[in-house]
């Protein structure tokens, strides 16, 4: 394969994603999730854990400290994240979700669903499969680990 093939792939990879994640993000502002699509990210990881500090949840969600503090403070001035001091490390804090949060990640986890189905139409399971391990493929050759 050619290098300008390699750029022609990485193209259309990146201007996929892209379109996914605006197509979701139009979706959660018509819809008045009052949630941005990174929002939703933290309130989901989150709602699959018990507490976790900020540094395990910037993993989980692939952002930056600067840009993850961001997104928790403006969830927790909408009532859906919780600051808790760390119970052996008081320069540090955890994080979880109130009562709201997860009354926000209930009500909004099957619109989620359905605005993600829109991307997967047309696909075969067969399809499915392989694309996702040709994309597992490319990320482990970028040095990260197989995720499911």
């Amino acid at each position: 394969m050619t290098q300008e093939q390699f750029a022609r792939y990485s193209f259309l990879l990146d201007r996929t994603a892209r379109k996914v994640k605006q197509y979701a993000q139009q979706q959660f502002k018509s819809g008045d999730f009052d949630v941005t699509v990174d929002q939703w990210l933290v309130l989901k990881n989150l709602s699959g854990n018990q507490l976790l500090s900020q540094t395990e949840l910037a993993q989980l969600v692939f952002k930056d400290h600067p840009t993850l503090t961001r997104i928790i403070d403006l969830l927790c001035k909408k009532g859906y994240v919780e600051r808790v001091p760390h119970p052996q490390d008081r320069r540090s804090f955890q994080l979880h979700l109130t009562d709201l949060g997860t009354e926000k990640v209930i009500e909004l986890r099957p619109k989620i669903l359905e605005i993600r189905e829109k991307a997967w139409e047309n696909l075969s399971d067969t399809d499915f499969e392989e694309f996702k391990r040709i994309l597992n493929t490319i990320y482990k050759n970028l040095g990260g680990q197989d995720i499911e």
